[in-house]
C-alpha cells in the first residue's frame, strides 16, 4: 500500500518555519553568548531537521542549500572555524533565503534561483569549496577512475519502530551522486514468523562521485545506534556496462529498478523542471495552532460535565408528564438548567483558551528588526522584551504584527539618538527600546518604550499649523498635540529614510488598532523618551456589549466604545443651520447621530428628550448616538455578516440572542461615516461650529 506523503507537507512547513525562528534568534545572540557551543548546536539541529525533512519530501533544492549551511555550522561546533561577525551575518542572510525557498515551495512558486545561487556561492567561498561546476569536472581523474563509497547498511530489528524509513535515507544519498542499491533478504523469516514492525533486511550501496565522507555519514545521523554501518572509500574503473552492482555473498537479491527509481527522483529534483514549478493560484491559507495537552484535558473534562448534565435533563424530561411538575421537580429542573449554564460558560472559556497564544510569537521577530536597523544606521540599540508569555487571541496577534513593527521602527529612527548625540547629552551610547505586554482588566496592554530624545511638541504644533490642521490661537493639551501624529501624511522627520519619514503609516497604525476594538495613546518627555501604549481586547470572537433598542430592532454597541449613557436635557440641545444637532456635554459640544435615520428604521421616539444618548468614542472624537431604550449588557458571540450574508455599512457583525433573534453589532466608525454620507456633512465638523452656537 502506497502512502501519499503530501498530506504531511503542512506539518513539515510549520516545523521548518519554527526551526528558522530558532536559527535566527540563536544567530542574533551567538556573538554575545557565554556558551557558544550550545547555541551553535541548537542552530545546527534546526538546520539538520530542515535538511532531512526537505529531502524526505523531495524538496532537494532546499536540502542542498541547507546542507551547505550545515557544513559551515559543523565546522564552528567542532572548533574548526571561529565564530565571526561576517559568518553570523552570512548565516542570517542564508536563513532569509531559506525562509523564502520554503515559502515559494509551499505556495508552488518559482524559486529565486539568482539569490539562492548568490548566497550559496558566498557560503561555499567561506568554506573554501570550489564552485559546483568545477566539482563536476573533477569527478573523473586523469586515469579514467571515478571515486565513490561502498556502504553496508544493516538496520537493527527495532529501527522501523523508531519512525525511520531507509528509503528516505537512500533518496538523500541519491541526491549526492549516482547510486546503485542491492538488498540482502537472507535474514527474512517465513511469513508465519514475520514481525511486521521489525526489520530483517539489509542493503549494500555504491555511491559514485566526489563526495566527502562526512556528507555520507550525516545521512545516517538519524539512525545512529539503531544500525550497523560500514562506509568504505573506493576507486573503480569507469566502464560503460550497465551492471555496476558489486557481487554479494549468499543469495542476495538485487533490485536495480529500485535504484534507478531513486536516481530518477534525485535527478528530477536537481533539474527543477519549469513545469514542476509552474505558477499556480495560491490555495486558501492554512492555519493551525499548537495547543498544550493541559488545555485539551480541560476541554475534555468540560465536555464530560456537559454530557452528564444533558443526560440528567433528558432523563427528567422522559419521566415527566403534564401532571408531574410539582415544586420539587421544578426545583430540580432549575438546578439542572443552572448547571447547564455553568458548564456551557466554562466550556466556552476553555474553547477560547485554545485560541490564546503567548505574545512571544509576535515579539520574536523584533531582535532581527533591531539588529538589521543598527547595522544599517550605525546606532547602538538594546531591545528589552518582557511579558512575552502574556496570552492573546491568535487573530488579534496576526493583525497587530504590522502596527508593532511600524511603532518599533519609529522608536529606533525618531526616538533613539546616535551614539555621539547620546554621549554628548550624558546618556549611555547604547539606547534602549522596550517591549512589554500585560493584562489589565479585560484587555491586553502592549507598551513600546524608548529612552531617546522624546517628542518635540513645538515641532509637531508648527507642522500642524503649517498643514492647516490647527490654528496658532488654539490651545492644545499634550494628548491633542500627540494625536496629530496619527493624521494621514503627518511627519516631522527632517529627511526621508528607508525606515520612516514619509508620513505614511501612523494613521494606518491607529486605523488597524481601532479595527481590532482597541486604542493607542502616546506619552513623551523631551530628552527622556516616549511610550506608545496599545490597549486591545483579548479576543475578537466574543464581545461584551450593550444591548439597545431602536423601534422594533435591537442592536449591540461594544462596551469598550461607550464612554457613558445619559438622559437628554433639552437646554443642552443646539440646532445648526444645516439641520444637524449638537449636544453640550459639560464643556464640549458633541455631534448627535440619530441611529434610526442612519439605518432607515422606524423609531419609537423622535424627540431627543424622550430617548437616550449613548456617548461613544469615535476615531476623531466623541459622538452621541440617539437610541430609544437601553436593555441589558451581555457577552455575545460574533458572527461575520460577510461570510453569512453580505457586508452592511455601519455594522461589524451580528449575534444570536437567547430568544433566537438576531441583533446587529454596531461599527462606530462605520455608523459615523454612514451618517456623514446621509447628511452630506461630516458630523465631527459640526462641533467646529460650537463657538457660533454658544
Amino acid at each position: 500500500m502506497s502512502i501519499d506523503i503530501s498530506q504531511f507537507h503542512e506539518v513539515f512547513f510549520e516545523e521548518s518555519f519554527e526551526g528558522l525562528e530558532i536559527m535566527e534568534n540563536s544567530l542574533l545572540g551567538l556573538s554575545e553568548s557565554d556558551d557558544a557551543l550550545d547555541v551553535i548546536n541548537n542552530i545546527f539541529r534546526a538546520a539538520h531537521s530542515i535538511k532531512g525533512g526537505s529531502a524526505t519530501f523531495g524538496f532537494m533544492e532546499i536540502s542542498k542549500f541547507t546542507h551547505v549551511m550545515e557544513t559551515l555550522l559543523d565546522e564552528m561546533r567542532n572548533n574548526e572555524r571561529p565564530v565571526t561577525v561576517d559568518a553570523v551575518e552570512l548565516l542570517l542572510e542564508a536563513t532569509d533565503v531559506l525562509s523564502g525557498m520554503l515559502t515559494q515551495v509551499q505556495d508552488d512558486e518559482e524559486l529565486d534561483s539568482e539569490r539562492i545561487k548568490n548566497v550559496q556561492g558566498q557560503l561555499e567561498t567561506m568554506l573554501g569549496v570550489a564552485p559546483e561546476a568545477d566539482v563536476v569536472e573533477t569527478v573523473a581523474n586523469e586515469d579514467g577512475a571515478e571515486s565513490g563509497w561502498t556502504i553496508k547498511f544493516i538496520p537493527l530489528p527495532h529501527l522501523l519502530s523508531t519512525g525511520n524509513d531507509p528509503v528516505r535515507m537512500f533518496r538523500e544519498l541519491a541526491a549526492l551522486g549516482d547510486m546503485t542499491v542491492s538488498v540482502n533478504i537472507e535474514a527474512l523469516p517465513q511469513l508465519a514468523e514475520l514481525e511486521p514492525e521489525e526489520c530483517f533486511i539489509s542493503w549494500s550501496l555504491e555511491l559514485n562521485g566526489d563526495i566527502e565522507e562526512q556528507q555520507v555519514a550525516e545521512v545516517f545521523d538519524w539512525v545512529d545506534g539503531d544500525c550497523e554501518l560500514v562506509i568504505q572509500k573506493r576507486i573503480n574503473e569507469i566502464d560503460d556496462s550497465e551492471d555496476k552492482n558489486p557481487e554479494m555473498s549468499g543469495d542476495n537479491a538485487e533490485k536495480p529498478a529500485e535504484a534507478e527509481q531513486l536516481k530518477d527522483v534525485a535527478k528530477q529534483d536537481r533539474r527543477e523542471k519549469p513545469e514542476r514549478r509552474s505558477k499556480k493560484p495560491k490555495a486558501a491559507e492554512a492555519s493551525s495552532i499548537r495547543v498544550g495537552i493541559d488545555k485539551i484535558d480541560i476541554l475534555i473534562n468540560m465536555v464530560g460535565e456537559l454530557v452528564i448534565t444533558q443526560s440528567m435533563l433528558s432523563q427528567m424530561g422522559e419521566s415527566a408528564d403534564e401532571n408531574s411538575f410539582d415544586a420539587e421537580r421544578i426545583e430540580k429542573l432549575q438546578d439542572g438548567l443552572s448547571q447547564l449554564e455553568r458548564n456551557t460558560r466554562e466550556l466556552q472559556e476553555a474553547v477560547m483558551q485554545i485560541r490564546m497564544l503567548p505574545i512571544s510569537f509576535a515579539f520574536n521577530r523584533f531582535p532581527r528588526v533591531v539588529h538589521d536597523y543598527c547595522r544599517k544606521s550605525g546606532k547602538k540599540i538594546e531591545l528589552v522584551i518582557s511579558g512575552e508569555q502574556t496570552e492573546l487571541d491568535k487573530t488579534v496577534m496576526e493583525k497587530i504584527n504590522d502596527p508593532l513593527v511600524h511603532l518599533v521602527r519609529n522608536s529606533m529612527d525618531h526616538g533613539v539618538e546616535t551614539p555621539e548625540v547620546r554621549l554628548a547629552s550624558g546618556k549611555p551610547e547604547t539606547g534602549t527600546v522596550m517591549l512589554d505586554a500585560y493584562h489589565k482588566g479585560g484587555s491586553i496592554v502592549i507598551e513600546i518604550k524608548d529612552d531617546g530624545a522624546g517628542i518635540n511638541k513645538d515641532r509637531i504644533l508648527s507642522k500642524g499649523i503649517e498643514k492647516g490642521l490647527v490654528s496658532e490661537s488654539d490651545v492644545l493639551t499634550d494628548e491633542q498635540v500627540f494625536d496629530l501624529l496619527f493624521l494621514p501624511g503627518f511627519s516631522t522627520a527632517k529627511e526621508v529614510t528607508d525606515v520612516s519619514g514619509r508620513g505614511v503609516g501612523m494613521d494606518v497604525v491607529r486605523r488597524n488598532i481601532k479595527s481590532l476594538g482597541g486604542n493607542i495613546e502616546v506619552t513623551s518627555t523631551e530628552g527622556k523618551g516616549s511610550t506608545f501604549t496599545i490597549r486591545l481586547p483579548l479576543t475578537l470572537a466574543i464581545l461584551d456589549g450593550q444591548l439597545i433598542r431602536v423601534g422594533n430592532e435591537m442592536y449591540i454597541i461594544p462596551l469598550t466604545a461607550i464612554v457613558e449613557s445619559i438622559q437628554i436635557n433639552e437646554d443642552r440641545i443646539n440646532g445648526i443651520a444645516s439641520g444637524s444637532e449638537l449636544y453640550k456635554l459639560r464643556n464640549e459640544y458633541i455631534p448627535v447621530v440619530r441611529m434610526h435615520e442612519s439605518f432607515g428604521v422606524e423609531a419609537e421616539f423622535h424627540e431627543l428628550t424622550k430617548g437616550l444618548l449613548v456617548v461613544v468614542e469615535g476615531d476623531e472624537g466623541k459622538v452621541g448616538i440617539f437610541v430609544d431604550r437601553l436593555l441589558g449588557q451581555q457577552q455575545v458571540v460574533i458572527k461575520s455578516l460577510e461570510t453569512n450574508f453580505k457586508g452592511v455599512p455601519g455594522v461589524s457583525g451580528a449575534t444570536i440572542l437567547g430568544d433566537g433573534t438576531v441583533a446587529l453589532i454596531v461599527d462606530i466608525a462605520g455608523l459615523v461615516s454612514l451618517a456623514q454620507s446621509k447628511a452630506l456633512k461630516n458630523p465631527y465638523d459640526i462641533a467646529e461650529q460650537s463657538d457660533a452656537v454658544a
